[in-house]
């Protein structure tokens, strides 16, 4: 697995890694389904640490660990004030003593990072501003799911340049797809995260084109335009990425059996329609199932189970 005790981005594997994960991912969903899952992880504890709300993360997380035989409580940040009430040192070194692996959901990249470096038992990186990268291991799980693969397919992304974007770009020089980003002007992807991904062989086309992007597509993916703490930008977003919306005629220019896809929460009438989300071509509620199942695959690698 990847030389590290933790998981805090895609950067950070190889392409063997993603792999081993998706296969276990599905595996372990298959095993679920079936009602055969092992207690793998009987007499292990995980702190879930949430600086932001969530139904998917907690949910996936807290059925994922207890789905193995493992227990898992909430953490918020009214109880601990992370880097206010205490240093994010001395919270990570007291945690570490009181459970077998931690999972974390805040605002800055630096925050994990801080954490994971004083903790003495793995930390996964469930969210930050910066990067979302179970989200998208899960999404990667969905599309082998539904393709049989990812090798060779265009996956293209349309919104907003966030974290989940940013985690599609690491993913991109890890496997062998093209991802193509549809952006509105002045809300590109970050160069630093684009620039190391094409220098590790990632194939990343940007364009402010929706109908461009979505040409002979066999993913379509969108995000809200609006994400947590930017309600202020509301409206600008809102008029920024208006053309961007995932709808019918969208579909229209991309491959028959195209597959869309979305993170949840959506804003159903803004990124995307209902007509879509809830028609033939999307695997949005599957997407949002398999978060658990990879996350479990996650825990258990990090844990040698």
């Amino acid at each position: 697995m990847w030389n590290r005790e933790d998981f805090l981005t895609i950067a950070d594997l190889e392409s063997e890694d993603v792999q081993k994960l998706v296969n276990r991912g599905l595996e372990l969903k298959r095993k679920h389904h079936e009602r055969r899952l092992e207690p793998l992880l009987k007499g292990k504890a995980m702190a879930m640490i949430f600086r932001k709300p969530s139904l998917r993360t907690r949910m996936s997380f807290e059925m994922g660990m207890v789905g193995l035989g493992g227990h898992a409580f909430y953490v918020s940040d009214e109880e601990i004030k992370l880097g206010q009430r205490e240093a994010i040192c001395d919270v990570a070194r007291v945690v570490s003593r009181y459970v077998d692996i931690v999972m974390i959901r805040t605002f800055a990249q630096d925050e994990v990072s801080e954490f994971a470096r004083f903790a003495t038992v793995p930390v996964i990186n469930a969210l930050t501003d910066l990067f979302h990268p179970c989200q998208v291991l899960g999404d990667i799980m969905t599309i082998y799911e539904k393709k049989g693969d990812i090798e060779g397919l265009k996956v293209v992304f349309l919104g907003d340049s966030n974290n989940v974007a940013n985690s599609w770009i690491n993913a991109a020089s890890k496997l062998d797809f093209q991802l193509v980003l549809a952006v509105a002007k002045g809300f590109e992807p970050a160069d630093e995260i684009v620039s190391r991904a094409r220098t590790e062989g990632a194939r990343i086309e940007i364009t402010y084109d929706p109908l461009v992007a979505a040409r002979e597509a066999d993913v379509i993916y969108t995000d809200v335009w609006v994400s947590m703490g930017m309600t202020g930008k509301a409206e600008e977003r809102k008029q920024a990425m208006g053309h961007l919306q995932v709808n019918l005629e969208l579909l229209k220019v991309a491959k028959s059996d195209v597959i869309v896809m979305h993170c949840l929460p959506a804003h159903r009438g803004e990124e995307i329609t209902d007509e879509v989300i809830d028609g033939e071509h999307s695997v949005v509620f599957d997407e949002a199932e398999n978060r658990m199942h990879i996350q479990r695959a996650i825990m258990l690698e990090l844990l040698g189970r």
